[in-house]
């Protein structure tokens, strides 16, 4: 099981490195809004996000070390799935970094409050996880079936879920991710840091080929529960199973 981390000495400021500068967005071939380095876009203009390369040491852990994700770009979101009704109190910012061997996800989550479940499976594995508070990321390799995507979540004291869904069917992954979550109390922020292995997501990876993402969060004891995406879904109800919505996730050199 990880370990979870409260109000830790110094946590705000590597979790917020960016929090006070304005964003910038470039416009590639297509026309396609990006996300540049280190600054951050507002929702509504991004469709696509970058993972930057991972330069540098990992941690004793295997994470990438703080300063690795300053050259990450962060995608932040406080809307529900349909895009309505901005909570900044819930934000949530997603960083990623990518190798060939990994894709390394940063969640930083504002929160109003904390409900998680108190037991799993001996490795932190824990069926509907989504049933409590969650950050989700949903991804599609390039060459995926345009219905066929991973599903990875993971909660505020760390427990997790990977799995395969496609048509008609929904199995576990077994993708053998690592996480690392903290909480800080005092501030009302949960981070979640994931790392998952390319081989579980891809059989030949290409980073030169665009893949489709989109990313949730999930918060309440009960209904009405705060359901967020990154791209609105647009159903009438909360569902996040819509690929149709997904972004464009690039990797950067």
């Amino acid at each position: 099981m990880c370990a979870i981390l409260c109000t830790l000495s110094g946590f705000w400021s590597l979790a917020f490195p960016f929090a006070g500068m304005l964003g910038q967005v470039s416009f590639d071939s297509r026309g396609v809004h990006r996300l540049i380095a280190g600054k951050i876009s507002s929702q509504p203009e991004t469709q696509t996000v970058i993972a930057a390369r991972f330069v540098g040491e990992a941690d004793a852990e295997g994470f990438p070390q703080d300063q690795a994700w300053e050259h990450a770009p962060a995608i932040p979101f406080d809307h529900d799935w349909q895009g309505n009704n901005a909570d900044p109190q819930r934000e949530t910012r997603v960083r990623l970094l990518w190798s060939p061997d990994a894709l390394y996800l940063n969640f930083l989550a504002r929160y109003r409050s904390i409900t998680v479940f108190a037991d799993a499976g001996p490795n932190g594995r824990r069926d509907q996880l989504w049933d409590r508070d969650v950050a989700e990321v949903f991804l599609q390799p390039a060459g995926s079936d345009p219905r066929h995507y991973k599903e990875f979540e993971v909660s505020p004291n760390g427990f997790w879920i990977d799995l395969d869904i496609a048509p008609g069917e929904k199995r576990d992954l077994k993708s053998g991710l690592k996480r690392r979550v903290k909480v800080d109390e005092k501030k009302s922020v949960w981070t979640a840091e994931l790392i998952l292995p390319m081989e579980s997501l891809t059989e030949h990876f290409d980073p030169a080929k665009a893949w489709r993402v989109n990313f949730f969060r999930v918060e309440g004891a009960s209904e009405p529960r705060f359901y967020s995406a990154w791209r609105p879904t647009g159903t009438p109800v909360p569902s996040f199973h819509v690929p149709e919505a997904f972004g464009e996730l690039a990797f950067g050199k």
